[in-house]
C-alpha cells in the first residue's frame, strides 16, 4: 500500500509537480498542488518539488532476498505441444542464469508429460519441475494459477520468465499478484545488473517512443513476460537435468472456468510467428479489397500475411494478421512491407526479421530506416509487375 499527501503550508503552487507528472494527474487549486485519483505512486512529483511539499509513504513488503535462487522459465504446452517461445525463454535463463551462477529450471504443467520431459531433457536445463494432471491437460486459469504459486511459494526461485502469449498474459499477472511481487510485461530484452543483483527489464513505453528499464529491486520473485520471436531459440546440447515431479493438491474450487469446446479461428491460416516469409499490407494498400495483392504475393512465396495495426483497426483484416507493439513480434528470413509507413509500434515486431524489403511511393517512410532493400514505387504498379515476374519463372521451372 502507498499513500501521497501534499503539504499545503509547504505548498507554495509553483507548478513544477504538474510539469513533472508523466500521468497529468496534478493540478493547481486554489495555489495549491492536488494529487488527481489515479496516481500510481510514481515518485517523481515528490523529487521534483523544490519545497519537500509532497510526501510519498509505502507500506514496504520486508523480504529477505537471500532466501531466492535460480532462474525458473515456464514451459507452455498446448495440445500436449511445448509452444516455440519456451526454447527461447530458455536461452535467455541460461545466459542469465550463468551471470548469476545460479542453476537453470523449467517448469510444465499438463497430463502425459512424458514426451516433452524427454524433450526438455535435451537442453542444457538443470532442473525440470514437472505437475502431472488431467486436471491440467488444459490450460485453466484456477489451477494453473494456483499450482505455479504453490511451487514459487516452496522453491523460491529468484527470476521467472513466462511468454507473453495469450496464456502467460493470464497467468503471470494472476501469480505476481497472490505472491505479492512486481512483474514487468511484454519485455523485449533482459539482462542482469550485477551490481544490484536485479535483473534488468527492458520493454517499450509510452507508445513505443522510448525502451523503458524496469528492475524490481525490492521483492522476490522477479518477474517478466518476454515477447516471442525477440530472442533466438537455444539448441538442443548435453543435458543432466534433474526431474522433480510434483503431486498437485487440486480441488474443484479451483475450477475458475471449464472449456466447453476448442474452436481454432486461424485454422486455414499460417502463423506469423512461425513463417519463414512474411508479406504485409498497410493504409498504402488504399482499400481492403487491395489485400487479394497481398495474398497472391504470399501465396507465390509460400508465405504468411501480415499487417500493420492501421488497417486492422479500420476492419480491413482480421487481427490475427496483425503485425507490431499490440500485435505479433515476428523474425521471418523475409519480410515484405508494402505501403506500410514503419511507425515505431510496427518496427518493434518485425524489426529483428534477416531481410526486409519496403516498399513505399513515400522516399521519407520511417520504414527505409531499418529496410535491408528499398523500392520507392507506386505498390499498384510495382505489386502487379512483381507477381506477374513471379507466375512467369514459376511456370518456367515447370
Amino acid at each position: 500500500m502507498a499513500e501521497i499527501k501534499v503539504i499545503e503550508e509547504k505548498c507554495t503552487g509553483c507548478g513544477k509537480c504538474v510539469s513533472s507528472c508523466p500521468f497529468s494527474l496534478i493540478k493547481i487549486e486554489g495555489k495549491k498542488a492536488k494529487i488527481l485519483p489515479g496516481c500510481n505512486f510514481c515518485g517523481t512529483c515528490v523529487d521534483a518539488c523544490p519545497f519537500e511539499a509532497i510526501i510519498l509513504e509505502r507500506e514496504e513488503k520486508v523480504v529477505d532476498l537471500s532466501d531466492y535462487k535460480g532462474v525458473w522459465v515456464f514451459a507452455e504446452q498446448r495440445d500436449g505441444r511445448i509452444m516455440p517461445v519456451t526454447f527461447e525463454l530458455l536461452s535467455a535463463g541460461r545466459h542469465l542464469a550463468d551471470d548469476l551462477g545460479e542453476e537453470l529450471a523449467v517448469v510444465i504443467l499438463g497430463d502425459n508429460l512424458k514426451e516433452n520431459l524427454n524433450l526438455l531433457k535435451k537442453y542444457p536445463v538443470d532442473k525440470i519441475y514437472a505437475v502431472q494432471d488431467t486436471l491440467l491437460s488444459d490450460y485453466k486459469t484456477g489451477f494453473y494459477a494456483r499450482v505455479l504459486t504453490s511451487l514459487i511459494e516452496k522453491f523460491k526461485p529468484e527470476i521467472i520468465l513466462v511468454g507473453a502469449t495469450s496464456i502467460g498474459r493470464d497467468l503471470a499477472p494472476r501469480v505476481a499478484a497472490r505472491i505479492k511481487t512486481g512483474l514487468t510485461a511484454d519485455c523485449t530484452s533482459l539482462k542482469i545488473d550485477k551490481e544490484k543483483r536485479c535483473l534488468v527489464q527492458i520493454r517499450p513505453a509510452f507508445g513505443g517512443n522510448i525502451m523503458a528499464s524496469i528492475i524490481t529491486p525490492y521483492t522476490r520473485p522477479q518477474m517478466a513476460t518476454v515477447r516471442p520471436k525477440v530472442m533466438e531459440k537455444i539448441l538442443p546440447s548435453s543435458s543432466s537435468a534433474q526431474i522433480i515431479e510434483i503431486e498437485p493438491d487440486l480441488t474443484g474450487e479451483d475450477e475458475l472456468v471449464r472449456i466447453l469446446d476448442k474452436i481454432r479461428v486461424e485454422s486455414d491460416v499460417k502463423d506469423l510467428q512461425e513463417a519463414e516469409i512474411i508479406v504485409s499490407g498497410g493504409r498504402g494498400l488504399g482499400k481492403p479489397e487491395n489485400f487479394s495483392l497481398i495474398r497472391k504475393l504470399a501465396d507465390i512465396l509460400g508465405g504468411a500475411v501480415g499487417a500493420s495495426r492501421a488497417v486492422v483497426d479500420a476492419g480491413w483484416i482480421p487481427s490475427y494478421h496483425q503485425v507490431g507493439q499490440t500485435g505479433k513480434t515476428v523474425q521471418p528470413k523475409l519480410y515484405i512491407a508494402c505501403g506500410i509507413s514503419g511507425a515505431i509500434q510496427h518496427q518493434v515486431g518485425m524489426r529483428n526479421s534477416e531481410v526486409i524489403i519496403a516498399i513505399n511511393k513515400d522516399p521519407e517512410a520511417p520504414i527505409f530506416n531499418i529496410a535491408t532493400y528499398g523500392i520507392v514505387e507506386d505498390l499498384h504498379k510495382f505489386l502487379p509487375a512483381l507477381i506477374e515476374k513471379l507466375e512467369s519463372l514459376s511456370s518456367t521451372k515447370k
